[in-house]
């Protein structure tokens, strides 16, 4: 055995994220010896890390077993806004309340066994022989596993030290949310947000992104704004505004918010992620789970499904390498995680790459007439478009939208961080 025997456990997991926290629940409840490290004081967790809207669906919340107490609105249509256009769609949904979410995958990976260690921000992976086989944190101190999971987001101190990442700041999303009440959810001229998720795309308010508008009951939403630091919002932004800026203006001109207020306990979430293809996801005894790598919708911008499916699959892995006798921890068996991950996690995540970047490039106008697109089509085309269905996106798709396409190819081909497949 490695290391401290009084301290090595089978996995050691860095972060109590959507990711983390279902890692540690599934390899617990499978009786894996497993400890989380978590850089917050538990005191108030997450104080510093509740940065999610977290709208999700139905399905999440079934597939892991998430309770309805967590739900702050259960919604019953999706919304898609243009400057002068909107779409409504059926489709059932909930508003998470996102640090309760995390509270109780920590609460629930304990009553499983697991152990959790608040105050522990990690700091770097211990390597001996060429592979990880521990961890320091909080300083000085070590622990040692069998297998290290990363689940620290962007930060990503362990991953990118062995060098299981390719984050680039050309696809950095970054993005603020308040959660507002005396909001007129149903104002003359727009579409009833009662009970909807709304995605709103327009350069005037977001710039290379889009806005949302989610129903939290009542006359009450988590509203925010989102956009990729890339060229497009480069061209695009006004000189001097910053992300606070752009919800600000939103909020001046938009006459929903005409009586509303930020709610009294505060609530504003900034938060970022990357939009773009991961490059390795692990290696000898290694994982990098979550917002580690990209592992956020690039399409909607929906992070907690794909991340708690990352940590399950990480779990599912372990499985598949310590079950073993004697376990095999190599970076070929770790792989399985990959495959997981691309077949599971985010399937099609290069088509819907595509799609997302072709959305955030056209104008305006263009906006208008692919909302009005959705309205005469059959109303499955969005759900599968966003699933990377070919057919799907074509039809969405209108000649004038080739020379845009036709950038977007020629920039993924000469660009050497992106691992483009025209075939895939």
């Amino acid at each position: 055995m490695t290391g401290d025997e009084n301290d090595h456990f089978d996995v050691v997991i860095a972060g109590a994220g959507p990711a983390g926290g279902q890692c540690a629940r599934d390899l617990a409840s499978r009786g894996y010896d497993v400890v989380v490290l978590e850089t917050e004081a538990e005191d108030g967790f997450p104080r510093q890390s509740n940065k999610s809207t977290a709208g999700t669906f139905p399905s999440m919340m079934t597939s892991f077993g998430v309770p309805d107490r967590l739900v702050e609105q259960f919604t019953d249509s999706v919304v898609v806004e243009s400057p002068n256009e909107h779409y409504k769609k059926p489709q059932s949904g909930a508003v998470l309340d996102f640090a309760a979410l995390k509270r109780w995958l920590v609460e629930d990976a304990r009553e499983r066994g697991a152990e959790v260690r608040f105050g522990s921000r990690v700091n770097a992976p211990i390597v001996e022989e060429g592979r990880i086989v521990g961890v320091r944190y909080a300083g000085s101190e070590e622990v040692y596993a069998d297998i290290v999971v990363d689940a620290t987001g962007p930060s990503a101190p362990l991953a990118k030290k062995l060098g299981v990442t390719n984050l680039h700041r050309k696809n950095q999303a970054i993005g603020i949310d308040y959660k507002l009440e005396g909001l007129d959810l149903d104002h003359e001229g727009y579409a009833d947000l009662r009970e909807s998720m709304m995605l709103r795309l327009d350069h005037d308010i977001a710039p290379g992104g889009y806005s949302w508008i989610f129903h939290t009951g009542g006359d009450t939403a988590k509203v925010g704004v989102c956009y990729i630091q890339n060229e497009r919002h480069d061209e695009l932004a006004r000189d001097g505004m910053r992300i606070d800026d752009y919800l600000d203006y939103w909020m001046d001109t938009d006459p929903r918010f005409a009586d509303a207020e930020p709610v009294e306990d505060g609530h504003v979430l900034r938060g970022s992620a990357h939009i773009q293809m991961p490059g390795d996801l692990s290696t000898d005894g290694f994982m990098a789970v979550g917002d580690t790598v990209p592992t956020i919708d690039p399409l909607w911008g929906e992070g907690i499904n794909q991340g708690m499916e990352s940590g399950r699959a990480a779990a599912i892995t372990v499985d598949h390498c310590l079950t073993p006798d004697p376990s095999d921890t190599s970076a070929e068996r770790m792989a399985t995680y990959d495959d997981l991950w691309h077949d599971r996690v985010a399937p099609n995540m290069q088509k819907r790459l595509l799609m997302t970047e072709l959305l955030y490039l056209v104008p305006n106008e263009r906006y208008d007439q692919f909302v009005r697109d959705l309205a005469r089509l059959p109303p499955e085309t969005l759900t599968d478009a966003n699933a990377g269905s070919v057919r799907s996106i074509l039809r969405l798709l209108s000649l004038e939208d080739l020379r845009y396409v036709a950038k977007l190819l020629q920039g993924r081909i000469t660009d050497p961080h992106h691992r483009w497949n025209p075939l895939s």
